[in-house]
């Protein structure tokens, strides 16, 4: 848009070429800000991965059986070509998941297992390497065939298109089945369906409305170099239950176009440390000299002293904390764990936030200290929520939560506020708001353990705290607000390790080796903070978003 001098895009229309080319974005000589940058590379991963399921791909087939041949005489020559071509590339697809064309995919047993290939051995295995999948994608973008398709569907089938069944029996049950279904249709008090069988029958309803589309997608991908990207077959139950996933391993490929047409890039965040990963996997892979990089951080907006961040190394009965997968389910690690937050409890006002590294181990969590009776001493001094699996629900769930802090700090009696359960890496880890009493205190859990040995360790390590980071920003939203941050993990007291975090909270972060001094230190702390804003009211002005970023 000539006359415009600022564009606001979307990820999704920015990185993806052909998106990108659909809205006539010209990026030659243009400067590009991309802001919230942390989860950068995860955006063009996923953007760029395919999963297709077999029940998609026997309706895809159906479908365009149907259409070629209601169409087939009106068709020209070379289209008739490419769509034939089209449902042997799909029938291959089918045939590595183990099933057949032309009938039910839930009637087909496979056999369990998981596959992982490269796109060349996974296109010998399809026995579809002899099609040129790249005339096949220029194929789909001029003709728009997917649309055309799901039109088709909706004139002459409706939404759902059942999958057609050749077999001799199936067509011999065929007319019973017609039968049954018009018997259900024709009671006047149809049973009505469970909230879990809507949710099901509307994923069955989206997944098969467009199944083409989503094979289209899958088809281009399988364009990306052998190198950039893997094939993960995965068979299990029926062949409506099987996928073929590929994953983007190399998302700098995608993000090079942009990086070489632009004048200049600026990628920020507020919490974008640790980012040496982050440069060798978009700038550095992508071909970008080093001399062209250039980093600039700041501080943060609030003063030194209205953080503290403390790693705790002992809990109250001197029990090392180091949270290691072999023993961070015993009783010894649970009971600790129970315990530092029981005591912590009583001299911590308003909103306690505490993340688990996953929803698995907060569930056994709980469930030990509902056994033990720590879950109840918990909820004696503040009220218990639970970060919803449905995104739906994480509203809900937040409204209450405020709601029940402001009417503590209003009402009093015996609650003194509210305590969220939520996991690393979740719904309410990123872009939620706990500031000032919604996130008094925040308590991390153990850190992920990799392998000393392992190739991935510094990748696993720098995505653990990326994600450790943004938990950590929940608490601290505008110049006056004030909060205590405890790392429950021996571990963060590792120099690499504290080196991972923003310059404006390691430069406060105080290592305790017992309890005592870590107690201490947040009750002085928060009584001193809670006094003084009772004498002089926050600064509300800036609660929806930091002023400066942190780590840019």
């Amino acid at each position: 848009v000539q006359p415009c001098q600022l564009v606001v895009l979307p990820y999704q229309t920015l990185l993806h070429e052909a998106t990108r080319r659909a809205s006539g974005i010209r990026l030659k000589d243009q400067v590009v800000i991309i802001d919230e940058a942390h989860n950068l590379t995860d955006t063009i991963t996923c953007i760029h991965s395919s999963e297709v399921t077999g029940a998609q791909l026997c309706c895809a087939h159906s479908q365009l059986s149907q259409y070629v041949g209601r169409y087939r005489n009106r068709l020209k020559a070379k289209n008739l070509m490419y769509l034939k071509q089209i449902l042997f590339v799909v029938e291959g697809l089918v045939r590595v998941l183990g099933g057949k064309v032309g009938q039910n995919p839930q009637n087909q047993v496979t056999q369990s297992g998981t596959e992982m290939l490269t796109i060349n051995n996974f296109l010998f295995k399809a026995q579809i390497d002899n099609i040129n999948l790249f005339k096949i994608q220029r194929y789909f973008e001029k003709s728009l065939i997917s649309r055309k398709l799901f039109g088709f569907v909706e004139k002459y089938q409706g939404n759902g298109v059942k999958v057609s069944l050749s077999s001799k029996e199936n067509r011999r049950t065929e007319g019973l089945s017609h039968f049954l279904q018009s018997l259900q249709t024709s009671q006047p008090t149809p049973m009505v369906p469970t909230p879990d069988q809507k949710v099901a029958d509307e994923e069955k309803q989206i997944s098969m409305a467009s199944p083409m589309m989503q094979v289209e997608g899958f088809l281009f991908a399988l364009t990306n170099a052998n190198k950039d990207g893997r094939l993960v077959i995965q068979r299990h139950g029926t062949l409506a239950q099987c996928s073929l996933k590929f994953l983007l391993l190399n998302p700098a490929v995608h993000f090079a176009p942009v990086l070489k047409e632009c004048r200049a890039v600026i990628i920020a965040g507020g919490t974008m440390q640790p980012v040496a990963d982050f440069k060798e996997q978009l700038l550095l892979s992508a071909g970008v000299a080093v001399d062209r990089i250039t980093e600039f951080c700041c501080g943060h907006v609030i003063p030194p002293e209205n953080i503290l961040p403390i790693v705790l190394c002992n809990g109250p009965s001197g029990q090392e904390l180091e949270f290691t997968f072999q023993n961070r389910e015993t009783p010894q690690m649970m009971d600790e764990m129970g315990r530092v937050l029981a005591n912590l409890m009583n001299v911590v006002p308003g909103g306690v936030v505490c993340f688990f590294p996953s929803y698995e181990y907060e569930r056994r969590a709980l469930a030990h200290w509902e056994s033990t009776g720590i879950l109840a001493r918990l909820a004696a001094k503040k009220k218990i929520f639970q970060e919803p699996k449905k995104a739906s629900q994480v509203e809900q769930v937040l409204t209450e939560y405020s709601r029940c802090i402001q009417n503590c700090r209003q009402v009093g009696g015996g609650l003194s506020g509210a305590l969220l359960f939520s996991v690393v890496g979740g719904k309410m880890s990123e872009g939620i708001n706990f500031s000032d009493d919604l996130g008094r205190w925040v308590n991390l859990v153990l850190q992920p353990q990799v392998g000393r040995q392992s190739p991935g360790k510094a990748l696993v390590e720098n995505l653990c705290m990326k994600a450790v980071n943004q938990s950590i920003g929940r608490a601290i939203r505008h110049r006056g607000d004030y909060a205590s941050i405890l790392l429950l993990d021996r571990r963060y007291s590792r120099p690499t390790t504290l080196h991972k975090l923003p310059e404006w909270i390691r430069r406060s972060t105080r290592v305790q080796p017992t309890f005592g001094p870590a107690f201490a230190s947040i009750r002085k702390t928060l009584i001193s903070y809670s006094s003084e804003q009772s004498l002089h009211p926050k600064c509300l002005s800036m609660t929806g978003r930091r002023g400066v970023t942190a780590d840019g």
